[in-house]
């Protein structure tokens, strides 16, 4: 069903499975006829896990019995019996302008040296800041995926929704450099072996460029890139409707963390370069001529 009529990506599945296995073992095998008392005990279980880790296998089980009972395997769902841990969504992690610039010195400086490989790293992350692909989007793109003359593409991302990508000129000829080394006979855009690039691959290729230019390699990822990409566009302006669209969220209130990111970069502005920002409290109250009230 999940496959089939939610239309879920691969890797959903397999956390899907994983988590309905996990409860599986802890009921002893006794998932599909578990009642209350066991989902209670399978919270308690749960308890020494992050909020946002329960939050994911609970769900998971509230969709596994509503399942069955949509079926008239049960009669009952006893669902309600779920943990729903509360807990505010983190903010993103992002790069600043600075660390972006210093990042595409570093991908400038390995183009000189000469190599596809370093063309085929260039292209990568155009893709991934300049577009905002996810990881899996941007390793299995086709090898035609993207045409001369054509300043966009045509994805099926999560849930098997397709969107609009706008291509940048820099993408674009990062991409076209970087093809002429596929191998005309490959599937893939970025093949690797009989198969396209890994998620894990791109990840350790991401942090060895940022090593390269003095980026703490845990401070950035290919989602870390994504991120800065929404965020540089929502600094510039972009409309927030505009940005769920590119980013391929479902639901707006996904899109809405980097309103919050946005705002902490107001607030730390303020604080920073406000005239008074550095003006002892004692010395402010004495320039406005009384005491506080």
């Amino acid at each position: 069903m999940m496959a089939a009529e939610a239309g879920a990506a691969r890797n959903t599945l397999l956390a899907y499975e994983a988590d309905l296995r996990g409860a599986s073992e802890l009921l002893e095998s006794g998932l599909a006829g578990a009642g209350s008392d066991d989902l209670q005990r399978l919270a308690e279980a749960w308890m020494p896990l992050r909020p946002a880790t329960v939050a994911r296998k609970a769900a998971a089980l509230r969709r596994f019995y509503a399942f069955l009972h949509d079926e008239g395997m049960r009669q009952d769902d006893p669902s309600a019996a779920l943990p729903r841990p509360t807990g505010r969504r983190p903010l993103p992690k992002i790069l600043d302008h600075q660390a972006i610039d210093a990042l595409f010195a570093e991908l400038e400086r390995r183009r000189g040296e000469g190599g596809a490989l370093a063309l085929r790293l260039t292209a990568l992350v155009e893709l991934l800041y300049g577009s905002g692909l996810r990881a899996t989007e941007l390793v299995s793109l086709p090898r035609h995926a993207l045409q001369p003359g054509r300043p966009f593409l045509i994805l099926r991302g999560k849930g098997a929704k397709e969107r609009l990508v706008p291509i940048s000129d820099r993408a674009q000829a990062a991409v076209a450099a970087w093809a002429e080394h596929v191998p005309r006979d490959s599937l893939w855009l970025f093949p690797s072996g009989k198969k396209h690039l890994s998620r894990m691959r791109l990840y350790q290729l991401v942090r060895e460029l940022a090593a390269g230019a003095g980026i703490p390699p845990e401070r950035i990822s290919p989602h870390v890139l994504r991120h800065a990409f929404a965020t540089h566009l929502l600094e510039g302006g972009a409309d927030l409707r505009a940005l769920q669209l590119l980013l391929g969220h479902a639901d707006i209130a996904t899109t809405q963390i980097y309103t919050h990111v946005d705002s902490r970069r107001l607030v730390d502005l303020v604080n920073s370069r406000h005239p008074l920002a550095d003006v002892p409290v004692a010395r402010r109250e004495q320039g406005s001529g009384g005491s506080p009230v």
